[in-house]
């Protein structure tokens, strides 16, 4: 008994090195996990940590991001303030960013946002042709003239300006592409499985990890 005794206790020692070190192994690795933005940029979220998503609708990436993201969206902490910015890298991916911009204009990116992914990734719709965009958005119920009004209006012009300087001053690589706090940069494609899958899982736990470590440069807990 007194034998079965010890050797419970090594047993119940070892489990816990083992796990401290299996948790020490989970955090994330700069260079690997994520890199550092240099110099970081600044925020406007107040004491709450920024994420934000650099994305293309066009990219198919980032419509294979959309499900984990919005489990994600669902369980954030409260201290999170989540944004989108289409990314631009070249000219022909300024309409779609446009898009996006004339639904945030118009309070539509909650209903709209993930039928525009279905649409060019499952339908195939080429929503790059403005007219093509502009008689979707129609045909989901949306006043035409007003959309195109919105699509071409100044604000939007401006906001499609910014996207191409985000792009660049954050230094992003491809999408998609998450920040932390204007520091932190990391993407699904830095998480792979043993058969290069991507492993959402653990991509979202490094998101996590990053708030955190964002948190305590806020004085937070």
């Amino acid at each position: 008994m007194r034998l079965l005794t010890r050797f419970t206790a090594f047993a119940a020692a070892t489990m816990l090195v083992l796990g401290l070190a299996s948790s020490a192994a989970a955090q994330p690795v700069a260079g690997k996990d994520y890199r550092l933005i240099d110099p970081p940029q600044p925020t406007d979220s107040g004491k709450k940590v920024e994420v934000i998503e650099f994305f293309w609708y066009g990219c198919p990436h980032c419509n294979s991001l959309q499900p984990s993201l919005r489990a994600w969206l669902k369980r954030k902490p409260a201290d999170v303030e989540f944004k989108r910015v289409p990314a631009i890298f070249q000219d022909s991916w300024v309409p779609l960013s446009k898009a996006y911009y004339a639904l945030d204009a118009m309070g539509l990116v909650e209903k709209l946002h993930h039928d525009v992914f279905a649409a060019i990734h499952e339908q195939k719709i080429r929503l790059q042709e403005p007219k093509v965009l502009f008689d979707w958005v129609a045909g989901k119920g949306v006043d035409k003239q007003k959309f195109i009004d919105t699509y071409n209006s100044f604000a939007v012009q401006g906001r499609t300006q910014r996207s191409i300087d985000l792009t660049r001053n954050y230094d992003i690589p491809g999408t998609p592409a998450l920040v932390i706090d204007g520091k932190y940069l990391t993407a699904p494609s830095r998480t792979l499985k043993a058969d290069n899958s991507i492993d959402y899982d653990r991509f979202f736990q490094v998101v996590d990890q990053l708030i955190a470590l964002a948190r305590k440069n806020h004085g937070g807990k």
